[in-house]
This record gives C-alpha cells, sequence and structure tokens, in this order.
C-alpha cells in the first residue's frame, strides 16, 4: 500500500529539529488536505444552517450533510441511514446510549458487562447508570496475553444482564475483540451488546450487521476527519423505542405551550445546529479511506506490527503489552525498565518522535496490569517501516543516554 506523505501537510515539519515521526494516532490521527480543503470550502462557499432553510444556500449545505450520512451509512454497512446519528464523538454516542435506552431498560438488581480493557468513556456512563438505578457492573476478566477471556466472558453475562458494553480494538492493549461470539451471548441472554469503535473503525472494515452490533460508536478524528464529529449506530427498532438525549431546535416537529412531538429518525435525536463542516469533512475522510481500501489498511498495520514487535522484544528491559503481532492492532503499549514512560516519551520527542505516555483514560486496565503508566506507539495508514527503526533507535538511545549520561541523542 502506497500512501503520499504529501497528503498530509502537518507530516512536513520537524520536531527538534528532527523529521517527525508522529506515532499517536490512537489519540487522534492527522488530516489530509482533502479534508483540510473541504471543511474550507463548505465555510467559503455553503456555509447555511440545514434542514429548516427554503433558499439555494441552505439545501445545498442539507445536501452535503445527508450525503455525508449515506456515506457513513454504507461505511458501516448499516441497514438503513435512519440508523446513523450524527454526535459529537464516541464519548458522547455511548453517554447518549446510557442516558436514554440505559434509563428505560436497566433497572434495580439488572446488570452491566463490561471488560477491564475499556476505556474510561465505556466506564464512567455505565458506573452512573448503574448508580441511578441500582444495577450491578460486572467486568469480563483477561487472559494472560491482554486478550478477552471468553469463558469468563460467557459466565459474567447471564439471565441479568442488560447491556453489555465492550471496545471491538483496545486503546492500549492493540486487542481487536470477538465481537460477532459476545453478540451471541449477549443475545441469548436478551441484552443488547455496545461496541466502542474509537480504535476499530478507522484501522479495519467494519460491518454493523455481520458483529450484530446493536449500538456502535466512533469519531470522526481518529479516522482522518476533524474534531468534534462522532457517530452512533443503533438497530432502527431501539432507536425508534428510545427517548431523545437532548431537546430543542432541528429535533421538534411540533412545540406547544406544554407538549412536543419529535421528528423521525435520525433527526429526533439531533437537537441545536449541527457540526455540518464535520460531517462533511468525516464524509470526504471516508471517501480518501474507501479510496485505499479497509482491507489494505489492516493490511498495513499488520505488516508494521509484524515488523516492530520482534524488534522491541529484543531490546534489553522493554515489556510490551498485548497479545503477539498476528492478533495485534497498531496500538503497542510497552515500558522500558528503570524509565517512567514520561521520560521516555519526552526523550523521544527530543528526537522527533511522538509517542504517548500515562495511563491513556484507562486506569482500570493499568491497575489490572500492574503498572502505573505504559508508554504507547500507535501507528496508521501514513506510518512506514522507517518510522519503526525510528522509534526502536530512539528507544535505544534513549536508554544509552539515561544509563551512560551521554549528552545528546544526535
Amino acid at each position: 500500500m502506497h500512501i503520499n506523505k504529501n497528503d498530509f501537510p502537518i507530516l512536513q515539519q520537524q520536531m527538534h529539529q528532527h523529521d517527525m515521526v508522529y506515532l499517536d494516532n490512537a489519540a487522534t490521527s492527522q488530516k489530509p488536505q482533502v479534508v483540510i480543503d473541504a471543511i474550507t470550502k463548505y465555510y467559503q462557499l455553503s456555509n447555511a444552517n440545514v434542514h429548516r432553510g427554503i433558499y439555494e444556500l441552505s439545501q445545498h449545505a442539507t445536501e452535503a450533510y445527508e450525503q455525508a450520512r449515506d456515506k457513513v451509512t454504507a461505511f458501516l454497512h448499516a441497514q438503513q441511514r435512519e440508523e446513523v446519528l450524527f454526535t459529537r464523538g464516541t464519548t458522547e454516542s455511548l453517554n447518549w446510549i446510557a442516558c436514554t435506552y440505559g434509563i428505560a431498560n436497566v433497572h434495580d438488581g439488572d446488570e452491566i458487562v463490561l471488560s477491564y480493557m475499556e476505556h474510561h468513556a465505556n466506564i464512567v456512563p455505565w458506573q452512573q447508570l448503574a448508580k441511578k438505578v441500582n444495577a450491578k457492573l460486572k467486568y469480563i476478566a483477561l487472559n494472560e496475553d491482554g486478550t478477552l477471556n471468553m469463558a469468563d466472558a460467557q459466565k459474567q453475562i447471564t439471565s441479568r444482564t442488560k447491556i453489555v458494553a465492550v471496545a471491538h480494538a483496545s486503546n492500549v492493549l492493540g486487542v481487536v475483540n470477538p465481537i460477532k461470539k459476545l453478540a451471541d451471548l449477549a443475545h441469548q441472554q436478551g441484552a443488547v451488546i455496545v461496541v466502542d469503535g474509537a480504535q476499530s473503525t478507522p484501522h479495519m472494515p467494519v460491518d454493523v450487521q455481520q458483529i450484530q452490533a446493536d449500538f456502535f460508536a466512533f469519531s470522526g478524528h481518529k479516522m482522518l476527519g476533524p474534531m468534534g464529529i462522532g457517530v452512533l449506530y443503533g438497530k432502527r427498532q431501539l432507536l425508534e423505542a428510545m427517548p431523545p438525549a437532548q431537546f430543542g431546535g432541528e429535533m421538534i416537529e411540533r412545540v406547544g405551550l406544554l407538549d412536543a412531538t419529535f421528528q423521525p429518525l435520525p433527526w429526533k435525536f439531533e437537537a441545536g445546529t449541527p457540526n455540518v463542516a464535520g460531517a462533511i469533512g468525516l464524509g470526504v475522510a471516508i471517501d480518501y479511506l474507501n479510496q485505499i481500501g479497509m482491507d489494505n489498511v489492516q493490511q498495513h498495520e499488520k505488516d508494521l506490527v509484524n515488523y516492530i514487535l520482534p524488534k522491541l522484544s529484543e531490546i534489553d528491559g522493554v515489556r510490551v503489552y498485548g497479545p503477539q503481532a498476528a492478533n495485534h492492532s497498531g496500538v503497542i503499549a510497552f515500558n522500558v525498565d528503570q524509565l517512567h514512560p514520561h521520560d521516555l516519551a519526552t526523550a523521544l520527542d527530543q528526537q522527533g518522535v511522538a509517542i504517548r505516555a500515562g495511563h491513556h483514560c484507562a486506569q482500570p486496565l493499568m491497575h489490572y496490569l500492574n503498572a502505573s503508566a505504559t508508554a504507547r506507539a500507535s501507528f496508521y495508514i501514513y506510518n512506514t517501516m522507517a518510522d519503526a527503526d525510528k522509534l526502536v533507535d530512539s528507544i535505544m538511545a534513549t536508554k544509552e543516554y539515561f544509563n551512560h549520561g551521554i549528552r545528546s541523542f544526535g
């Protein structure tokens, strides 16, 4: 797979007099020029509020906004466009489910099942729901290599389970979870499955019907799109039965002094002026990824991981978390003996390598792993074998620096 790095203006710059190697894609991806241009073009030529305007400019904006919904529908292989709701991102999408479907369907003594690898955005909303309705939170254990323990999943998901909420791919361990198998377990018990797709949607083909997701959430900014736009997919029959998460303009049909009726799907959930430019930018990002092919995106990252994992494992004192290369996404968490992850990340930054260090919004997982923090390198379509080599070389140079006090990294 060939990607022209010149498509990404930000990657042309240097950090600390080194060519920049950007390896924090799990936090956010960089944007190709075509996405930047599409957002600029909207504000220059088509900026208007959508849906309500009779005039031509508003109709153009509405058409572009709804075309973006159609692109998302096809990208996810959703059955109907009415099942695709625009949100601010994965976090808002998950909160919407908790405060609408969750409040209506989870009651005293019911169970919500998560896993130990979840991002805080897929933990805290369920904690708050459980407190409100006196439900019980349960967690699926992990195997030694960080993969989900499916025997324990079968044990944790019971007739009292109402919601199973699991990441499609971990933002720390690089694990890709067997969502279809989890969905089968949930559905056998009459529960719904909520999938956090923030780390899967940018990196692999997603078919929400094939994996039998009841709800699926992702963010645009992790897949070449702008910040502030995300998606909540839900099966139509579930969305139809749910109350809106927010109320106000755009989502109403009729308003009286004492009551109101709401628009049909998908607009009943999109209160207020939407992020039109964000949706358009996301649509163009999807076009860009489709041109590459999501199978090719996934294979490219597998090739990178297969290349770098053995090299990292050969470095004395480096511990890599998560499964072996064959089952690993482009996210790699690791630690170096005698080096705090923040010190390591600072030293790598001085060499032009941008990684993340900390708990990665996954404090329960860090506790489970008995690690206060980790370093994390995460790869995407514009990363190369040379970037992987630079990471390895920079870790080696950093170890040498801290062990022997070499004055600079050169």
